[in-house]
């Protein structure tokens, strides 16, 4: 059975009932989740073997984000224990022309203060197939990006393919340190992930004729995208989603992959959102299997957006669907019709 790692920090969510406000709600509802985490969840939910890497508290808060992984299956045998806090975030949903709001509370979380000790990466690499981390890793502080660096070092010596969701979060670095702290990582990634706004905002590669605040996404302005992407740092695929956004509650979904010189575009779907947080992992986390499993390209982005598209029904970081259930979408039946 194939095994994927994945590297990075899973927190604390929280987060009004529905639709209401930060400043209405009296009280909050806690879960769990994070970029990597979430992708983990996803293939270990699609029969995989799934490894998530972290650095977690002692205490009863980091445990509970340990269980919240173990239910699905996931492996945290590797997850460092240690450090004084699990960082948070606090999600307030956006509907029709509000749009959703995040804060964090992360900084000095357990991951944000690991060191390289902390982790033994010829152990934690034993087995795997695959390696996946995120732009919001190495974005935690210069030591995390040094961790990532050691981590892509150590799973091309093996061999391991190497995904990165280029991720990037305006509210923990600037445009500058992402663009050069994720060149270096780049050298050893095989799969580039991205949004329509990534590759702009980290490397300054636009796409013609766009507006993401309008939800004007022009599609064949992304094969540049993709292509200068894969030229300047040798990707062997780069997967983009294009995300056309109508309201905070209905959004247009699709993809381009771009491998071998070719490009195949996934087909539209119109998304009513009932939580879009992990829309993005759980598409990486499609792609992921679907290139694992050995699918045609063409199949293999159409299962990866029809993955995400799920996602967006579903409440919560982790996207809890399985295969079939992918596939069935990705193959044409869309309807909603109650399953009896």
């Amino acid at each position: 059975m194939k095994k994927v790692v994945t590297f990075g920090e899973i927190m604390l969510r929280l987060a009004p009932e529905g639709y209401y406000r930060f400043i209405q709600a009296d009280s909050l509802g806690a879960t769990y989740g994070g970029g990597e985490a979430n992708v983990a969840v996803s293939i270990a939910n699609f029969g995989l073997n799934a490894s998530f890497v972290t650095k977690l508290p002692k205490h009863d808060i980091g445990q509970a984000a340990v269980n919240s992984l173990r239910r699905f299956g996931v492996d945290t045998s590797k997850i460092t224990r240690g450090g004084d806090r699990v960082g948070i975030y606090f999600l307030e949903k956006g509907a029709s022309q509000r749009p959703s709001k995040v804060i964090y509370d992360r900084a000095g979380s357990a991951i944000a203060k690991a060191v390289k000790n902390d982790f033994d990466w010829n152990s934690i690499f034993d087995g795997a197939d695959w390696f996946h981390f995120t732009g919001i890793t190495p974005a935690l502080g210069d030591g995390v990006a040094e961790i990532c660096l050691d981590a892509c070092k150590a799973a091309k010596a093996k061999g391991i393919t190497v995904s990165c969701d280029l991720n990037y979060r305006k509210n923990l670095w600037t445009k500058e340190k992402a663009g050069q702290v994720m060149a270096g990582l780049m050298e050893y990634v095989d799969v580039c992930i991205a949004n329509e706004e990534d590759a702009s905002d980290v490397f300054g590669i636009k796409a013609d004729n766009t507006d993401v605040t309008t939800g004007k996404v022009n599609h064949e302005g992304y094969k540049d995208v993709a292509k200068k992407l894969a030229d300047r740092f040798g990707f062997k695929k780069v997967a983009i989603t294009l995300r056309g956004s109508i309201s905070a509650n209905d959004n247009n979904w699709a993809a381009m992959l771009f491998e071998n010189g070719n490009y195949y575009f996934s087909k539209n779907y119109l998304i009513h959102i009932v939580d879009r947080v992990g829309g993005g992992d759980s598409f990486g986390a499609g792609l992921i299997y679907s290139s694992l499993m050995e699918y045609a390209p063409q199949n293999s982005i159409e299962f990866a957006v029809a993955a995400s598209c799920l996602k967006h029904s579903i409440e919560g970081d982790f996207n809890q669907v399985s295969v079939d259930e992918v596939a069935k979408l990705a193959g044409g039946d869309g309807s909603g019709r109650v399953q009896r």
